[in-house]
């Protein structure tokens, strides 16, 4: 079993990724493996609508959009990660993740998932949020923890004088490692995924 995290911080080794590894090194604990995808400083496409989208995954494929589907089709469960810009998530993740479930929602499906923000001070509830739609359009069930999933520091380093918030990454790394568990042994006795109904789709402009 395997938990799949996405920094979506520039900074390979910012407070970000400080909360991410926070999070794997108790999943590791709790006998779940972890890997941790950096979106990086490279440029990321938006989505454009194109509807265009493939087995693959995106169109286009000189980032790493598709290389992290792949990575998601083997995964059991996942954490987004994201710095605050603005009280608002960093839009390189964004721009990702966008394309990442308008072309492959359905890899994520019934897999639990969580998303953290880090900050200096504010903002990190809406970030929080922001992220949270992506899970709850593609019927994947949030994990939470013991408050919300932040965590504050501004220079590279900051988080780890954030005890609460480190705090709050270990429990919900034990929530997680928790429901992918559950799941797991759900599946093993048999219990069946729910069905969907996909038939109505309503448009008032015809």
């Amino acid at each position: 079993m395997k938990v799949l995290m996405l920094n979506g911080s520039p900074k390979a080794d910012g407070n970000t990724y400080t909360a991410l590894l926070e999070i794997g090194k108790q999943l590791e604990k709790e006998g779940i493996g972890y890997e941790i995808v950096q979106i990086g400083a490279k440029p990321v496409h938006d989505c454009i609508g194109c509807n265009k989208c493939n087995d693959g995954g995106c169109i286009f494929t000189d980032d790493g959009v598709n290389a992290f589907i792949a990575k998601a089709k083997e995964a059991d469960g996942f954490v987004f990660g994201t710095p605050v810009y603005y009280a608002h998530p960093s839009g390189r993740i964004l721009s990702f993740l966008d394309r990442v479930f308008y072309s492959s929602s359905s890899v994520f499906r019934f897999k639990p998932g969580a998303s953290v923000a880090v900050a200096r001070r504010g903002g990190t509830t809406a970030s929080f949020d922001c992220l949270n739609k992506y899970f709850g359009i593609s019927q994947m069930p949030v994990a939470g923890s013991t408050y919300w999933n932040n965590i504050h520091g501004a220079v590279p380093g900051e988080a780890q004088q954030d005890a609460e918030g480190l705090q709050i990454m270990r429990n919900l790394a034990r929530n997680l490692a928790w429901m992918i568990k559950c799941f797991d042994a759900g599946k093993k006795n048999g219990i069946p995924l729910p069905e969907a109904e996909t038939d109505s789709r309503t448009n008032f402009i015809r």
